[in-house]
């Protein structure tokens, strides 16, 4: 299981990657091993709002489907319109294949978010 030092994770297997006042979301490596096959992909419309630890999208396999979570507080600013047509491509690697880009309200509280080292602990720990 990949979780880049280079971001940031919640528990509900989203993770973030702030670069000034823009934060890119996707979906773990953990989540998308644990989902299956992905077969859909809904997400917000740019212009929509996020809220943090609010359902933005969902995504779907063919095992289950599963709420996304947002990390932050803003406004979407650009959605993956590829994974639209291959939601696929996220099983491949879900950290190339973001779902949406927010541009922040203000400055992300990350105290709640885990770095790598924690998010994999995380993980092994609720797979025991």
């Amino acid at each position: 299981m990949k979780a880049p030092n280079t971001l940031m994770y919640q528990e509900s297997h989203e993770w973030v990657k702030i670069d000034g006042n823009i934060a890119t979301i996707g979906i773990t490596d953990y989540a998308q091993d644990s989902l299956g096959d992905v077969v859909y992909v809904e997400l917000p419309e740019v212009g929509d709002e996020t809220t943090k630890d609010i359902n933005f999208g969902t995504v779907e396999s063919v095992k289950a489907a599963s709420d996304l979570m947002s990390p932050v507080n803003g406004t979407v600013i650009e959605v993956n319109e590829a994974i639209d047509d291959e939601p696929e491509s996220i099983n491949e690697d879900p950290y190339t294949h973001w779902m949406i880009k927010v541009e922040l309200k203000e400055a992300p509280d990350l105290s709640e978010l885990l770095d790598a080292d924690a998010y994999l602990r995380f993980c092994e720990e609720n797979d025991a």
